[in-house]
């Protein structure tokens, strides 16, 4: 699914950069993917894909979302 559709940033994305990147805060996912640096919009919903990331990752189950976030 599509959280930035200004930058074409998907969910599997954000979690990728999470995962293999390290990514652990919604500026550094601005800075590396552009992800709500245009309208802004996108911004509450990559904080939530960003966030289910990262406990993701501290769980050590794997990255990603159980579920897709939905906008």
């Amino acid at each position: 699914m599509y959280v930035c559709v200004c930058k074409g940033v998907t969910c599997g994305e954000i979690r990728s950069a999470v995962c293999e990147q390290g990514v652990g805060s919604l500026r550094e996912l601005s800075r590396q993917l552009g992800v709500a640096t245009q309208c802004g919009r996108c911004a509450p919903c990559a904080r939530r894909v960003l966030d289910d990331a990262l406990g993701q990752r501290e769980n050590a189950s794997g990255c990603g979302l159980a579920a897709d976030v939905a906008a």
